[in-house]
């Protein structure tokens, strides 16, 4: 089995999906699963649907209008009026609006994952409707029949085993289609993988199936040393381990989620990172034997982090126990580590505040810390850093906080 990853980019409108299909003809179907994602920024879409229905309802039948329309242009350029689609499209967006008039729960992460995942149900029948009409002949499946869970929304653990077990039923030699970043829990409710979570999907998809490869399709030559939207003159690496994939992933380059590369490893799957706007490009190879040229230093930016500054207020030690309640304090409100330094009588920590959960961290721990902290700080790493890397870093603005290790420089940036 071969499993095909492809992003909201490369289905954001009609022509996406006849190049998605050029891709295939190229490639081959047979034996190979499709993960897809939501169309475009769709999944933000929803994510102002959620903020409609929980805030301010008055924007709700607008903010689900702009997702109907967005995805009836694609349909209407695609297919004529007697294609099934457009049943099968009404269907899912009854369900949603059944589920807006008939739920109960308050919990956010509830709702989100209840909500968003319409994002890749829609993409996936669109697609696999599509695909069937220019005779490449395909079944949908629903993921969150196959892929178990926890009831941990918007960050669910795998039950690998149960999955395991259910993958294993698909029918081979058949081309499949099914959705990126969803799964459910034991009363059938969907869960999602986290952001960005498709990739881990085709990972889960291939270590279960022993996959011969994954391909993760993307709008960029492959992994490159740094993210074309900051950086210039960018190279494509076209070999790495698996290690220096998951040290990139960890420090969070964008183009392989931090959570994908792991089960590949473990059953030495390779993992191809292809453009899907240049099928003579070969990418990058992420493989067991392969490394990356320690001469190319690569740069990862992290932007919209905090800067936190700790100390005590009678100016004793930071010791073991005011690091654990810390630390406890982070993970009480999902605050995402990025950088940690200690000194005698502080503590520095850079956080994402992905859940806008900073503020109760700050009021929970300012009765026992003195807190200074900079908001909307930039996090620069770079891996295999030279004297010139990290020079032309530090003229990109006020360094407040530089860390350097053996393979890799961190500098905090205002």
């Amino acid at each position: 089995m071969r499993i095909f990853k492809f992003g909201g980019a490369s289905i954001k409108n009609a022509e996406g999906l006849k190049n998605l299909a050029e891709v295939l003809q190229k490639e081959g179907v047979e034996d190979t699963i499709l993960v897809i994602s939501a169309m475009g920024k769709m999944t933000n879409a929803f994510e102002k649907i959620i903020d409609s229905y929980l805030n301010n309802k008055l924007n709700l039948n607008s903010d689900i209008g702009f997702v109907r329309n967005f995805h009836v242009e694609i349909i209407a350029d695609l297919f004529d009026k007697s294609n099934t689609i457009y049943s099968e499209f009404e269907i899912l967006l009854g369900q949603l609006s059944g589920f807006l008039i008939s739920n109960k729960n308050k919990d956010y992460n509830f709702i989100y994952d209840q909500i968003v995942g319409f994002g890749e149900l829609l993409s996936t029948k669109i697609v696999s409707a599509y695909l069937n009409k220019v005779d490449i002949q395909n079944t949908w499946i629903d993921v969150r029949n196959y892929i178990k869970t926890d009831s941990n929304f918007r960050e669910a653990l795998l039950d690998w085993e149960q999955t395991e077990h259910n993958i294993l039923k698909l029918e081979k030699g058949k081309l499949l289609i099914t959705q990126g970043f969803l799964g459910s829990n034991h009363k059938n409710e969907t869960t999602t993988l986290g952001r960005e979570g498709s990739d881990f999907t085709a990972a889960i998809f291939g270590y279960c199936l022993n996959a011969e490869s994954v391909t993760i399709w993307k709008d960029v030559a492959g992994v490159l040393n740094a993210d074309p939207r900051f950086f210039n003159n960018i190279e494509l690496l076209p070999n790495i381990s698996y290690s220096e994939a998951i040290e990139m992933a960890f420090y969070g380059a964008s183009v392989i989620h931090p959570k994908t590369l792991k089960p590949l490893e473990n059953k030495k799957i390779p993992l191809y990172v292809r453009s899907f706007n240049n099928l003579n490009n070969k990418g990058t190879l992420v493989s067991e034997s392969q490394i990356t040229p320690l001469n190319i230093p690569c740069y990862v930016i992290k932007e919209k982090q905090i800067l936190v500054s700790i100390s005590t207020l009678d100016f004793s030690f930071m010791v073991e126990n005011n690091l654990s309640h810390i630390f406890e304090v982070l993970h009480k409100f999902k605050l995402k580590v990025n950088l940690i330094q200690n000194s005698a009588i502080s503590f520095s920590v850079c956080i994402e505040d992905k859940y806008e959960t900073f503020k109760q961290f700050i009021e929970e721990l300012e009765s026992s810390y003195k807190m200074d902290f900079h908001k909307n700080v930039s996090l620069y790493t770079i891996r295999h850093a030279t004297k010139k890397s990290v020079l032309d870093i530090e003229e990109k603005g006020t360094i407040l906080l530089k860390q350097h290790t053996k393979e890799t420089v961190q500098i905090v940036m205002n």
